[in-house]
């Protein structure tokens, strides 16, 4: 077995992409993309690179060096994990989260300004 090529095809299916548009989004034609489902060529460094952002996985998933394709893993286990976490600690967190959101909220905001000018 391949792995490099079913992995790529299995996460395009996964997200619900064609082959025509995992190659548009990567910059790719289809019959690249074809050839590296099918095994038949490798992508050089930069297209794998471009593959993996699209299919959001890292590129050691698709070359088989990793199992998961989760670009990061993502936990709460730093300072003990979420169970450790004090009820100030958990205000605080949620309190940086709103005040983050808003922020991010403000900037879509004025970038949709912004585009209309």
């Amino acid at each position: 077995m391949e792995i490099l090529g079913d992995r790529i095809k299995y996460l395009r299916e996964k997200m619900n992409y064609t082959q025509k548009d995992l190659a548009k989004k990567a910059g790719l034609t289809i019959v690249q993309l074809s050839r590296y489902e099918t095994n038949d060529r490798k992508p050089d460094p930069d297209s794998l690179k471009r593959i993996a952002d699209v299919l959001d996985t890292s590129a050691d998933y698709l070359l088989g060096r990793i199992d998961n394709p989760k670009r990061y893993e993502k936990n709460m286990s730093f300072y003990g994990g979420p169970e450790q976490y004090t009820q100030d600690e958990i205000e605080e967190m949620e309190a940086a989260l709103e005040r983050y959101r808003a922020m991010k909220r403000r900037a879509a905001e004025q970038a949709e300004k912004d585009s209309k000018n």
